[in-house]
């Protein structure tokens, strides 16, 4: 199945019918060793397969998705893979947040090319998972390059929803749990961009607005807003709901620029992995018909 020897498999388990696959390889776009998991259904041991891309959110690998969202019946039924990058460039030499904070560095990469120092070398987390991912997922798995799908919770929310903005061509369908809807206006954004790419929201306003879920959907085109179906689920009792997440800007901003999202605000859940698996099949189920 593999036909590339320098990607090293580091885990393998049989999952309902499919295999659950777990791999390292060198990371051009970041410089270092990169992990990533797939989930392959059973169809593809007799043909390729439409494949969805999981981000994950702050502070996550790739592996909390894999173990916690219970994707894997529902994406055998549908026939389709799921590639889980990690959240973040790794290793010896990779720079860190100084104070070890959880909401920047190491797991928080936030899918942004840095352009400030030190953070250039290695944080390029956008090139990695528009370009460099999927074109070794391409080559080396059983994978119909031509539908691709992206999904995310948080942080990965905020990146799914804005790669597939700025790629709609791409991207049959995007969807996203508790996403970050305005990194420009919460203090997780304002740190990251800040660092990252440099100044503030004011002094680099058309550098952060590319990587603003808000900004991207005001500036949109009508074939984007006509062609790219959205779907949002966000928990009522999130607790990062009002300070870090901007929803209901969304929701305004998605009626006043006319671009038919869904987005439904879900009564008690909070911001944890409980809530994904609880609506995890409905978004599978939302991208297999995108993706047919």
């Amino acid at each position: 199945m593999v036909k590339d020897s320098s990607l090293e498999q580091i885990g393998s388990n049989q999952s309902f019918g499919g295999r659950q696959l777990r791999y390292r390889h060198r990371s051009t776009s970041l410089d270092c060793d990169m992990t990533f998991s797939i989930y392959l259904p059973p169809q593809a041991e007799q043909g390729s397969v439409p494949v969805l891309y999981w981000l994950s959110g702050l502070t996550c690998t790739d592996e909390n998705f894999v173990t916690k969202a219970g994707a894997q019946q529902c994406a055998a039924a549908h026939g389709i893979a799921i590639v889980c990058p990690d959240t973040s460039p790794r290793g010896e030499g990779v720079p860190d947040d100084v104070e070890g904070a959880y909401d920047f560095g190491l797991g928080a990469g936030f899918y942004v090319n840095a352009t400030e120092s030190p953070w250039v070398k290695h944080y390029r987390m956008y090139d990695y998972v528009v370009d460099e991912l999927p074109a070794l997922i391409n080559a080396q798995f059983p994978i119909i390059a031509s539908k691709m799908s992206i999904s995310g919770h948080s942080m990965g929310g905020h990146g799914a929803l804005t790669i597939a903005l700025k790629n709609p061509e791409r991207y049959s369908s995007v969807s996203a749990f508790s996403p970050i809807c305005s990194p420009i206006q919460c203090p997780w954004g304002q740190k990251a961009l800040g660092h990252y790419i440099g100044g503030n929201a004011t002094d680099n306003n058309a550098q952060w607005a590319q990587h603003d879920t808000v900004e991207l959907v005001k500036a949109s085109s009508k074939s984007t807003r006509d062609s790219l179906p959205v779907l949002i689920d966000q928990g009522a009792a999130d607790n990062f709901l009002v300070e870090q997440l901007n929803t209901q800007l969304l929701v305004e901003t998605a009626a006043a620029s006319a671009f038919p999202m869904r987005i439904r605000l879900q009564p008690e859940y909070d911001h944890s992995y409980f809530f994904i698996a609880s609506f995890i099949q409905e978004h599978l189920s939302f991208h297999a018909e995108n993706l047919r």
